[in-house]
């Protein structure tokens, strides 16, 4: 399963061209013109990280970026934006933002600073992650092995276990676990949910998934 990017910018040629380099780095790539669009985007898809403009229309980015932390979603940000005094850069931080490109920049050096978000958010380089008793997991395809042969596991175990990974030993609540395993159009299930945990913790030990009753549930690391 591919990573992938919200891109939040009303210059269309600009936007068009973010777009094609990250598809040809291999990411997944979702496009929004205003931040009002950025909205739906988000609420719709999977994203794992939000390159955001700041003067859109609508709705500008750090506005949008301030109602999606005000809802608890850590989805890593970096704006891209021509605003460059040290107020706009302290706005862009305190609006929840992680990193900050100033207009024009590189498109290598965008890469560096996306990699680099990506990577610290799973918590490894090499994005495999050593789950102990010979088990990995690659937070990058969604692949859990163990002495080199697969596990068969379904999508939504495999997209349960890396978000476990991405906030160990954090209180993840029931609201944030459905938002990340379910789409926009399909209904969540508790049952389905315990079911996805007991496999889990068959797996990779009973102990490293907590539950906390009638909030959610924790990843003992």
């Amino acid at each position: 399963m591919t990573q992938t990017i919200l891109v939040l910018e009303d210059d269309v040629q600009l936007n068009e061209t973010i777009k094609q380099f990250l598809l040809i780095k291999g990411y997944t790539v979702f496009c929004a013109y205003d931040g009002l669009q950025a909205e739906d985007v988000l609420y719709e898809n999977h994203i794992d990280l939000m390159l955001l403009d700041v003067k859109v229309p609508l709705l500008n980015g750090f506005e949008f970026l301030k109602t999606v932390r005000s809802e608890g979603r850590n989805t890593p940000a970096i704006f891209i934006t021509s605003l460059n005094s040290v107020k706009d850069v302290t706005e862009g931080f305190d609006s929840g933002c992680d990193d900050y490109m100033r207009k024009p920049f590189s498109l290598k050096e965008l890469l560096v600073r996306v990699e680099f978000l990506l990577k610290r958010t799973y918590g490894t380089y090499d994005n495999k992650i050593d789950l102990g008793d010979n088990l990995l997991f690659d937070t990058k395809s969604l692949l859990l092995t163990q002495k080199n042969q697969k596990i068969p596991l379904r999508t939504k175990e495999l997209k349960l276990l890396a978000l476990f990974l991405q906030y160990p030993n954090e209180l993840l609540e029931y609201e944030k676990i459905f938002e990340t395993l379910w789409e926009y159009d399909e209904e969540p299930s508790v049952g389905s949910l315990r079911a996805y945990i007991k496999t889990l913790r068959a797996i990779i030990g009973k102990e490293k998934i907590e539950t906390i009753k009638n909030i959610g549930y924790r990843f003992v690391k």
